[in-house]
């Protein structure tokens, strides 16, 4: 059962809010900016698709085992590099990370034919491994876990602001600069769009710090009430000091097997909504991108409204179970409702509101059991596992497309993972999870 809400605070309350407001406002929007940037450079070959598959000769299978390669670097590198953000910290890990990434994201521009293509997406995997587990890692030093929904929410807004600002300006970039220089639209668009990631990761170094002890921004008081908090949230959590004990415990390997179905979900998304507007009979890389944000906003509210009550109500299942059945939804009416833009948008937009959703709640569950050093492991696990379906989904929705010339059916598969998810959550222990 849910906790009931309190009617009054006391003063202790008070003065831990206003505590933890000032941590949200110092690192939260720091921590959202990197990663738009992040997912900006992961995500934005779903535009360059549009001219570059015809530039280079790629067929719609070729297309997606490239988008879905940079999983298998991301996968290989994830727990290794989680550890070492552990051993080296946060500030110095994830400053690499954006650098090594913004520099292979801009290689893009040489891109001549599959085998290149395939390798960048790949060292462009390998690159950002290990900073979205990092970044999650990374709250769990600074919010308790009854915090953590509502803040990984707004960190995960992130997603529906880069497509509700990255689709319009990838399109842009592509019309207005085609031609240029002798580049074609797409190679200057992956040349632009690196350059945050360079100067947002020299800016990490100078801006966040490793933990609470370290943080100038913070009085010895306030320091003490966030340690306070955080000990208390960690005293019950089953705490192993081995790296390989998250791999013996069945609860990771439960939580691989949800966020895999989720994440089939928010990839076709990402990598093909350009491509699901276009075929609705939208031209125009500026048209395309702008309809292509009108999902986003509504992920952005839901993702926001779920994460606030979740966290109010200290209940954890039903608000994940919830939008995941909504993303089933949408992704059913996509099929069907293909051939209208209007109708197509509609659908999209509950897919994207459930699926993007998923996600930040999702961090809940297993940050309500994981502890020690084993936590940096489990949660890039679980990352790394759970995002091979960044991999499954695109080549899947592109061999499909190709061998049916529909993209019907990959919408009703989608939709069965996100059912298939939703079941495997409702198998958690709610007095494990709900706090």
């Amino acid at each position: 059962m849910s906790m009931p809400i309190a009617a009054a605070e006391s003063p202790g309350l008070v003065r831990e809010n206003a505590v933890f407001r000032k941590v949200v406002r110092r690192i939260v929007p720091f921590l959202i900016l990197a990663y738009v940037v992040s997912y900006l450079d992961r995500v934005n070959v779903g535009f360059a698709k549009l001219q570059m598959s015809d530039d280079l000769g790629f067929s719609e299978a070729a297309y997606g085992l490239g988008a879905g390669l940079f999983f298998i670097g991301y996968f290989l590198l994830e727990v290794p590099s989680n550890l070492m953000l552990q051993r080296v910290g946060a500030r110095t890990w994830i400053a690499r990370i954006m650098i090594s990434w913004g520099l292979v994201s801009a290689a893009f521009v040489f891109v001549t034919n599959e085998p290149t293509f395939y390798v960048l997406r790949f060292l462009l995997g390998a690159a950002e491994a290990g900073f979205y587990p990092g970044v999650i890692l990374y709250c769990t030093y600074w919010f308790p876990s009854h915090r953590r929904a509502r803040v990984i929410a707004m960190f995960m807004s992130a997603i529906p602001v880069a497509g509700i600002f990255g689709n319009p300006l990838s399109g842009w970039i592509m019309d207005r600069f085609h031609g240029v220089g002798g580049w074609q639209g797409w190679q200057w668009m992956f040349l632009l769009e690196a350059v945050p990631a360079l100067a947002v990761g020299v800016a990490t170094l100078f801006y966040l710090d490793d933990d609470v002890r370290g943080a100038k921004w913070l009085t010895d008081e306030e320091k003490t009430v966030v340690e306070r908090a955080i000990a208390d949230d960690t005293a019950h959590q089953t705490v192993h000091g081995r790296v390989w004990d998250a791999f013996r415990e069945p609860k990771v390997w439960l939580m691989c097997v949800i966020y895999f179905c989720f994440v089939m979900g928010q990839y076709a998304l990402t990598f093909w909504m350009p491509s699901f507007v276009e075929s609705t009979g939208i031209e125009g890389n500026l048209a395309i991108g702008v309809l292509s944000a009108v999902p986003y906003l509504a992920a952005l509210v839901a993702m926001n409204l779920f994460g606030r009550s979740a966290d109010r109500r200290r209940e954890r299942r039903w608000h994940l179970v919830a939008p995941s059945l909504m993303g089933a939804v949408g992704f059913s009416l996509a099929a069907v409702w293909s051939g209208s833009t209007p109708l197509s948008l509609i659908a999209l937009s509950v897919a994207a509101a459930g699926v993007l959703t998923c996600a930040p709640l999702f961090w809940s569950l297993p940050t309500a059991f994981l502890g020690g050093t084993a936590a940096a492991a489990g949660l890039a696990m679980i990352n790394s596992v759970g995002n091979l379906a960044g991999f499954v989904s695109p080549y899947m929705i592109g061999s499909l497309k190709d061998a049916t010339g529909s993209a019907s059916i990959p919408m009703y598969v989608l939709a069965l993972s996100l059912v298939v998810g939703a079941t495997a959550v409702l198998t958690t222990k709610r007095q494990v999870v709900n706090r």
